[in-house]
């Protein structure tokens, strides 16, 4: 797959994530002409230029006042890629370093920055030829990301490490090994590589993307417990949202595919954590929607510092990604109410007071332990992940001197969000597994729109009919559960009159 580019907004969330994930770039020719000619018009405004501009003609951060001569200023730019280089592994992902590469193109094409053309063919080429650097993924403490950027930009100049088949390459092979020269970056070109938050920007896209899939998931495994417990549906009936309509779409969600399902007459009201999923989950959701909001700003926004607009060179605040880092901390702590209410849903599976199935769901309890064990291990995921949701993007120290004197730990929250997600997917999998068992033994007919489901679930993991070491079928699920069918969005709207609808 290739994606062209005919202007930086063609590189928008949907085409950074496809990059991420191997597409290659293509720029159209007139949009480099356009860069080409913005760039002309920089230098032109830099050539006997002697009033200060940032990290130009200057040093930066606490040596901003410092004036560099003609002679400092010829290796300055390339001199900025290389001292910020501090950090070590763990790296970055190379997904997460190609987003970051197609977030730094975006800014590189916008009129702004006035980078080279031939920057931004540097950039696609690499791209095209799978150039990863060795990125830190944490102990980044700087007002922007120029630590994190200074390693992944050092390597056109043939410095630092690359990633190659999880192996750590010197740059300057890697790029002898494409038959490629060094770049070196002209005026303003090193401050325009290090400066903004691309690397915020980037994982945001990504890691947005995955929880909402992952919260996609939960909704499946709702709708399973509903249907596994044989739990009253009322309560999912899409009109008590009133003007909710992120949770009215959610009820129906869960409620159309449990249709046709166990229902079961003895049970007047299920547990809270079968009642309430609907709405942890439109919480996650809405707070997910939040975090894209945000992003698609910083997206649009120039990050260079200084900005070259109508003709001057202005300062911003393009590095502070405040925003992106609590929005992912907020959402740390959304997937973490979800993971709460599906690890008790799991219990009360495995209850036959609530269940009205054997014990531990199990043909012979006592002699068999069932799933309770699996419970457990849904028990330490969740241990896990609440090690992870304290605010990683709050706690600012002095820097530089005391240039620097607030910092946006945004990379550790979207390094927390990352081992969230994991740890839920690995939650998701055990109450698909719980939810499947509960059904095979209720042996009945299951309700239509789970039909296929179920018979993933057991493709995956067969029915547990005695004990048996379950965890490397667990693993083989979370790694199927991109595969998973998640309910679509309800067609019918929230208002409509539901008294047609069967046991309403």
């Amino acid at each position: 797959m290739t994606i062209f580019v005919r202007g930086p907004e063609d590189l928008d969330p949907a085409a950074i994530r496809k990059i991420a994930r191997g597409a290659r770039v293509s720029l159209d020719e007139s949009l480099l002409e356009s860069v080409a000619a913005r760039r002309q018009a920089m230098l032109a405004a830099l050539n006997g230029r002697t009033q200060p501009v940032y990290g130009v003609n200057t040093g930066m951060g606490r040596l901003a006042g410092t004036s560099l001569t003609a002679e400092e200023q010829a290796e300055h730019q390339a001199r900025l890629l290389v001292g910020r280089a501090v950090g070590g592994p763990p790296w970055l992902s190379p997904e997460a370093v190609r987003a970051l590469f197609a977030v730094r193109l975006r800014g590189f094409l916008a009129p702004e920055t006035a980078a080279s053309a031939d920057a931004a063919r540097f950039l696609v080429a690499r791209l095209n030829d799978d150039f990863v650097p060795a990125v830190p993924a944490t102990g980044l403490g700087s007002a922007g990301e120029i630590l994190a950027l200074s390693h992944a930009f050092q390597t056109v100049l043939g410095v630092g490490t690359v990633l190659e088949n999880g192996r750590e390459v010197q740059a300057s092979k890697a790029l002898a090994d494409r038959g490629v020269e060094p770049y070196r970056p002209g005026p303003k070109e090193g401050v325009s590589f290090i400066q903004g938050s691309p690397l915020a920007v980037a994982q945001a896209v990504l890691l947005g993307a995955q929880a909402s899939e992952a919260v996609g998931r939960q909704l499946v495994c709702t709708a399973l417990a509903v249907d596994a417990l044989g739990a009253p549906r009322g309560i999912y009936r899409p009109e008590l949202a009133g003007n909710d309509q992120v949770l009215a779409d959610v009820l129906a969600r869960v409620r159309d595919p449990t249709d046709g399902g166990v229902r079961r007459d003895d049970v007047v009201q299920a547990p809270v954590s079968v009642r309430v999923g609907p709405q942890a989950i439109a919480y996650a959701s809405r707070t997910l929607a939040e975090l894209e909001d945000a992003t698609l700003r910083f997206l649009g926004a120039p990050m260079d510092s200084p900005a070259f607009l109508a003709g001057e060179f202005v300062s911003t605040a393009g590095f502070h990604a405040a925003e992106l880092g609590l929005r992912m901390d907020a959402v740390k702590a959304a997937l973490m109410h979800v993971a709460e209410v599906s690890v008790q849903r799991m219990h009360r599976m495995l209850d036959e007071r609530f269940s009205g199935l054997p014990a531990q769901l199990t043909p012979e309890p006592g002699p068999n332990a069932g799933l309770a064990p699996l419970h457990k291990r849904a028990v330490g995921e969740l241990h896990s992940m609440r090690i992870q949701i304290a605010p990683a993007s709050l706690g600012s120290l002095d820097t530089s001197a005391g240039q620097e004197d607030v910092q946006v730990f945004a990379s550790a929250a979207a390094y927390q969000l990352h081992t969230t997600l994991v740890h839920l997917d690995v939650i998701t999998a055990c109450e698909l597994i719980t939810a499947y068992q509960a059904h095979t033994m209720r042996i009945t007919t299951p309700a239509p729109g789970l039909a296929d489901t179920y018979r993933w679930i057991g493709g995956i993991v067969p029915p547990v009919v005695a004990d048996r070491p379950l965890g490397p079928e667990l693993e083989r699920l979370v790694a199927a559960l991109p595969e998973l069918t998640t309910p679509a969005p309800a067609a019918q709207s929230p208002a409509a009159d539901p008294a047609a609808r069967p046991n309403a």
